[in-house]
């Protein structure tokens, strides 16, 4: 995550040095990779969620929506720590986008807290 970025700042460039080995020798190599190596390798995945996000606002009533589009939405989970992953959703929908505090807390929490209503929410999903 040090190196990976979702969108593009006026900050310095980063540069790395990535040792592994060469797959054509079998040696020892070190390569220096960039930021917007990263950044251009991650932008199919992220322009996906992208998408999704603004496929999912469309499917959403207009009144649900309409809050969604004022008050934004929260980020969870490792995809959230992606460095610029939000200035990004920003910039492609017009919404707030926040960050959890511990992001990668948050979806174990929830999933906790969704095994303890399970009862409850197999009822929600059965419509009763």
């Amino acid at each position: 995550m040090e190196l990976g970025s979702a969108y593009k700042t006026d900050e310095e460039e980063i540069n790395m040095d990535i040792k592994g080995r060469d797959m054509i020798t079998g040696l020892p190599k070190t390569v220096v990779v960039t930021d917007t190596q990263i950044r251009d390798a991650l932008k199919e995945p992220v322009y996906a969620i992208i998408e999704s996000i603004k496929t999912t606002l469309e499917k959403t009533p207009p009144e649900l929506a309409a809050d969604i589009m004022e008050k934004g939405i929260m980020l969870a989970g490792g995809g959230a720590l992606l460095r610029g992953l939000d200035m990004l959703i920003n910039h492609e929908t017009n919404m707030p986008v926040h960050i959890a505090e511990s992001p990668l807390d948050c979806v174990v929490l929830g999933a906790g807290k969704a095994l303890d209503n399970f009862d409850e929410l197999s009822k929600s999903q059965r419509g009763q």
